[in-house]
């Protein structure tokens, strides 16, 4: 079931709330079951066959906790080893699911064998739901977890509006949320004010992300098949899908935090303007914030962190920001985009030390003060042309489409254009028609221009959610609720992102 689909926003969503307030009057538990049995009604909308495969996880990881927790408290060596064991059995489930086809694969290849791993189906979320239930266990064995109820445990995993795109949740932030007793009160304002957040995360999602998804996916549908994209088409597919990702996950992540607090839980931010960020570490205390949060305290700092010397710390950075990009998803390229972000930390973290040794911390402040602007841009172009990687099908496809922006397949332009500015067809290699939408019509080259120029300048200018006033929050989601209707009931729903991950 997605956020964006009618069943969705006329049928689970009134029927939860209704349920859950007025079993609140009768029993705390009995309304927190009820939303416990809505996400797991939630989550099998896609597929009942993988609600077994979850909470049989859910199980396994409440005794494993409960378990840690007690020999720990017993002081006994044994509480490291059943640590190391738990997660082990987590990482081997998501290893067959997610990555038992990829590495089969790859042995082939590198062997020259002609066969081929059966196709597996992923489970939707199951990225989430782990890597949520491996902080929780490392909580238990660090005495952060002491609620062990089960009723709020399932709860805490399966909860709707995280459980299948996240944010990433820890224990300690949401047991003892759902334990209190105010998230059980009927609050109009409250439930007013997560409506707004919803529907304004749903305009993000329905009409600006879909809408600039329109101009990225058949392009890259185009150099997957095998056509050269021009200068102009491989850099407008680039920043389209630049913009969708941005818009598609900053609207599910209001959209999540929206549902949450119409009944009074608060779930943690997870996404801040990321292309403001002047530098690579910045985008990334931005971007997917509770991921950049785990890889950080669970992988990174246990791998020694910054506190083993600068080389130790540059292959810190690289072996997590490796293994961020095979958590997103399971191929070549997303190892790649992992890669270059691991590369780009290391160069930023590299120029920062030299800098300081040599001008000291006064003139790198002065300094990045005067730069911003290059500094920012810098930082922009090098987040898209990682993402031309994430987003492409395979290898192949990626180079053809970053060879398109180096200006290797000529500079077509479209006719509009040329019609508009004669003298540009002495500027380009050739002259037609832009040719990669899957109608066949021309996309107009202006309208791709402006809608490039307005994404980024709402990116760049615009105030996030929790920076907007309330009152502004109300008079724009008149508007953007009627568009966002409007694509819901219309058009088909489609999948957000991050799902596939």
């Amino acid at each position: 079931m997605l956020f964006n689909s009618p069943e969705f926003l006329f049928g689970f969503l009134p029927l939860t709330l209704l349920g859950y307030f007025l079993l609140a009057r009768l029993k705390h538990r009995l309304a927190l079951g009820w939303l416990a049995c809505a996400s797991l009604v939630f989550y099998g909308w896609w597929n009942p066959a993988w609600l077994p495969l979850m909470l049989g996880s859910i199980a396994f990881n409440l005794l494993a906790g409960r378990a840690i927790a007690r020999r720990v408290a017993a002081q006994t060596g044994s509480a490291r080893r059943l640590l190391v064991g738990a997660i082990v059995v987590d990482l081997a489930l998501l290893l067959h699911f997610k990555y038992a086809m990829f590495l089969l694969d790859s042995a082939a290849a590198l062997l020259g064998a002609a066969w081929r791993a059966p196709e597996i189906e992923l489970p939707i979320g199951i990225s989430f739901f782990t890597f949520t239930q491996i902080a929780f266990l490392v909580d238990a064995y660090q005495r952060k977890a002491e609620d062990f109820d089960p009723l709020r445990y399932g709860l805490f995993v399966t909860y709707y509006p995280h459980l299948v795109a996240g944010p990433i949740l820890h224990h300690r932030d949401m047991m003892p949320q759902f334990a209190r007793a105010d998230v059980l009160r009927f609050d109009a304002a409250r439930l007013a004010d997560g409506s707004v957040i919803f529907i304004l995360g749903l305009f993000k999602k329905v009409v600006l992300a879909d809408g600039y998804g329109g101009y990225a996916s058949p392009a890259f549908a185009a150099a997957a098949a095998g056509h050269p994209l021009s200068l102009f088409e491989s850099w407008g597919a680039a920043l389209s899908y630049t913009l969708q990702i941005y818009f598609d996950f900053s609207g599910y992540s209001d959209m999540a935090i929206g549902l949450a607090w119409m009944i009074g839980v608060t779930l943690p931010m997870n996404f801040d303007a990321p292309y403001r960020a002047r530098n690579i570490a910045q985008f990334w205390r931005r971007w997917h914030m509770s991921l950049s949060r785990f890889l950080r305290d669970y992988l990174y700092i246990p791998l020694g962190g910054n506190r083993r010397g600068p080389a130790r710390q540059q292959l810190n950075l690289m072996v997590t920001m490796l293994l961020g990009g095979l958590w997103h998803g399971a191929g070549w390229t997303f190892v790649i985009w992992g890669g270059l972000h691991g590369l780009y930390l290391m160069a930023f973290h590299a120029w920062e030390r030299a800098w300081r040794r040599w001008a000291g911390s006064a003139m790198l402040a002065r300094v990045t003060a005067w730069s911003a602007p290059l500094a920012w841009l810098l930082t922009f172009l090098a987040v898209v042309v990682a993402w031309v990687f994430f987003r492409a099908a395979d290898l192949p496809t990626a180079l053809s489409v970053l060879r398109g922006m180096a200006g290797a397949h000529g500079a077509l332009l479209p006719e509009q254009l040329i019609a508009f500015v004669p003298a540009l067809a002495d500027v380009a290699q050739s002259v037609g028609k832009v040719p990669y939408l899957g109608d066949g019509s021309v996309m107009g080259c202006v309208e791709l221009a402006l809608m490039l120029a307005l994404g980024i300048a709402v990116v760049l200018a615009a105030p996030t959610l929790p920076a907007l006033r309330l009152r502004w929050r109300y008079l724009l989601v008149v508007p953007c609720g009627a568009l966002a209707l409007q694509r819901v009931l219309y058009g088909r729903a489609s999948e957000f992102l991050y799902f596939q991950f």
